[in-house]
């Protein structure tokens, strides 16, 4: 069991909603208290995001669970423990993702901060092998409920501030990810605390979260369906010429609007996936993403194959997540000042990417070194962080908002159904039950074939472009460009509307 990744939470006004300040064309005539208030629920989110994120434990799961605390075997962690968290994730995804806008984000989270407290009861007084099967099931709970805290936040304030909180909630959520595993580390090194205390400042710090759960905003608008009729019609007139400028007669604008806007939608999901660009990167996400989070389920349980210490001060998890967690911070905003061609570089650098990782994979699967399995994992999960906006901003940036939430949930699911089928038939025992060095190497092998892939339409997509180049001597090339934020790519020279939807080519 690993950290896997950063939680997050959505917050929205409950005593005035900001949208009622901005709604008519994006007037700015706010009331001189509502900034202020808006402001404060801004910080007070992003702390809770701090503090949801301070598990000193968290990187020790595994090595606790191998302990003679627990004295489990590798084989039941392996694979009888952790399959139970994609089992539970897979479950919960969509139910959660529904909820999160129907019940306007707080329940979600506050189910979250349940399922925490939860875990770390469970890690503390659970003995028997059915109690960690049940922690890995409140844990998969947790990280489904992440959607709630990542779009709460665009309830707080006016669309023209989306990228600028966005980014305060991201950073608060990564820098406690980064303080609890520096945290737990110089505890177990310097401290020499035991695993069992560890779990108990955990437990501390966690139900903290559960307090100032309770204390967050309740939104009184969502995305979907909690919106004022006035909004409802605005928003379905806006949203529906936008994905079809021949346009809908305005009798279609009635108190049908949730059925019919989400109906219109899941229509449009044909033209984004005939749409190359879009394609390729939702694409990247499920497969990619499905490969790296196996990835991250198991890698601790291979370091403790790898270097199986007796001493506590000795194992370095808390560490290495500490380093890898700040390396991909600065991937990720390295991201946004790359310039490319991205109708014509994508599958290269995907491609090129996907093999430095499958490298590292193999990496880690045949040394007998403990640190370059360290290493070895930083890098690789730098990289993957690296990709992340990049395709954020090249699905984002081409689709209405909602329609954009609709892609990114459906890309979340079939990466988890992905990862949930290679659990069941590679590491669950009723499967092939495979070692955590077989896997490494199954998964090494993963990322080989993606890498021919996507080197393979590299190919293809460049020799196209000569050809064309090369028919057509006095066409002038497009200018490289920079990622652009959401809504601001729509008059880029690459990039045609279809149905409405503006769809880079």
């Amino acid at each position: 069991m690993v950290n896997t990744g950063v939680g997050g939470g959505d917050t929205e006004e409950t005593h005035q909603d900001p949208s009622d300040h901005y709604r008519e064309h994006g007037s700015t005539a706010a009331p001189a208290k509502a900034p202020h208030r808006q402001m404060w629920s801004v910080v007070f989110l992003c702390f809770y995001g701090f503090i949801v994120q301070l598990k000193p434990g968290e990187p020790f799961i595994t090595p606790l669970l191998l302990s003679p605390e627990k004295n489990f075997t590798r084989e039941q962690v392996t694979n009888e423990i952790s399959p139970v968290l994609s089992y539970s994730y897979m479950a919960v995804l969509v139910p959660v993702f529904l909820l999160t806008d129907f019940l306007r984000y707080k329940p979600l989270l506050v189910l979250q901060s349940l399922s925490h407290v939860a875990i770390w009861l469970l890690l503390l007084h659970g003995t028997t092998l059915l109690q960690m099967q049940f922690m890995e099931f409140f844990y998969g709970i947790t990280m489904a409920t992440r959607v709630a805290y990542s779009s709460y936040i665009f309830s707080l304030v006016a669309p023209a501030l989306y990228q600028r909180v966005a980014s305060y909630s991201r950073s608060s959520v990564l820098m406690g990810v980064f303080v609890s595993s520096v945290l737990g580390q110089l505890c177990l090194s310097l401290g020499g605390v035991s695993y069992a205390m560890l779990s108990t400042i955990s437990l501390g710090f966690v139900s903290l979260g559960l307090l100032l759960s309770l204390c967050l905003p309740w939104p009184k608008r969502s995305l979907f369906f909690n919106r004022r009729q006035d909004e409802r019609a605005e928003a379905a007139q806006c949203e529906l010429v936008k994905m079809d400028p021949s346009g809908f007669p305005s009798s279609t604008v009635t108190s049908s609007w949730r059925s019919s806007l989400f109906l219109q939608m899941v229509k449009e999901l044909r033209n984004v996936v005939r749409m190359p660009n879009l394609r390729l990167w939702s694409l990247w996400w499920v497969f990619n993403s499905a490969g790296y989070y196996l990835v991250l389920f198991y890698v601790h349980i291979l370091w403790n194959k790898v270097y199986p210490s007796t001493e506590n001060k000795h194992v370095y998890n808390g560490g290495v997540e500490a380093a890898s967690t700040l390396l991909g911070a600065i991937t990720s905003f390295a991201a946004g000042f790359v310039k490319i061609r991205w109708n014509l570089w994508s599958e290269l650098m995907i491609g090129v990417i996907t093999a430095l990782q499958a490298g590292l994979l193999l990496l880690m699967g045949t040394t007998d070194s403990i640190w370059v399995c360290y290493v070895s994992y930083t890098l690789f999960k730098g990289l993957y962080q690296f990709l992340v906006p990049i395709a954020t901003f090249q699905i984002a940036s081409s689709l209405t908002k909602e329609l954009c939430a609709l892609v990114f949930g459906v890309n979340t699911f079939l990466g988890t159904i992905l990862k949930t089928i290679i659990t069941i038939i590679v590491v669950d025992k009723r499967g092939l039950g495979l070692s955590v060095h077989s896997q490494f190497s199954l998964y090494f092998f993963y990322f080989a074939v993606l890498t021919v892939i996507y080197l393979g339409s590299a190919a293809t997509v460049l020799i196209r472009h000569c050809r064309v180049r090369s028919g057509n001597a006095t066409s002038t090339e497009t200018p490289a460009k920079e990622l652009c934020p959401l809504g601001t790519c729509g008059s880029e020279p690459d990039q045609h509307p279809v149905n409405g939807v503006s769809v880079k080519r």
